[in-house]
């Protein structure tokens, strides 16, 4: 890359994409308002954002609307951990940064929500409990305290065409998840685990 072209100031990046749009910085609140919170209330599915020793890491988290997460106030939000690899990246990284950042989807909506806080972990048995589905309970619960709130405008998701069904992609059109663990596991055999892997992943949601 040519020396010239590197943007290497704030000046220079500034300069480059000229103001910002007032309305996209009003729309940044420290807590949830009425209609932020209605909006996160409908929303299956988000991504924890979180950073630790080594580096970023970017975590899916989804479940029912109202088993997702739970707004305990209009600064606090509380996570249940779910059942899941055991690798505990987010967790790892909270403890050494409690920093995080979540950014919801609704299906169908091109709009998403953001929002930036600080996390903690927890075991309070009573807040645990009220997470319980059916016989099962997450091992943790993550509470995260708000800094920021603030919508993301239709831009990336229309040019994606996220929820246009005539972009959908069927299983065989990509890699299956035993054939990526083979691509890096090459003596790891895949084709039993993709034929086990829909009976396995029902039983073990929660």
């Amino acid at each position: 890359m040519p020396k010239s072209s590197k943007i290497t100031t704030i000046e220079a990046l500034e300069a480059l994409y000229g103001g910002v749009n007032p309305n996209s910085l009003a729309k940044e609140t420290p807590s949830l308002t009425p209609e932020y919170r209605r909006w996160i209330e409908e929303a299956p599915f988000f991504a924890l954002a979180s950073s630790g020793p080594g580096g970023l890491d970017c975590s899916p988290r989804g479940d029912a609307a109202g088993q997702l997460f739970r707004i305990l106030d209009d600064r606090h939000i509380a996570i249940p951990d779910r059942r899941g690899n055991n690798r505990l990246d987010s967790l790892r990284n909270i403890l050494h940064d409690p920093r995080v950042a979540l950014l919801f989807l609704i299906p169908g909506i091109e709009e998403t929500l953001r929002i930036n806080g600080r996390a903690t972990i927890t075991t309070e048995s009573e807040l645990i409990q009220s997470f319980s589905v059916g016989a099962t309970t997450p091992l943790s619960v993550i509470l995260v305290e708000i800094d920021a709130v603030y919508f993301q405008c239709a831009r990336a998701l229309k040019r994606s065409k996220l929820w246009d069904p005539t972009a959908f992609r069927a299983c065989g059109d990509v890699p299956t998840a035993g054939q990526m663990t083979r691509g890096a596991k090459p003596d790891f055999e895949a084709e039993k685990y993709d034929a086990e892997l829909p009976a396995r992943q029902q039983s073990s949601l929660y």
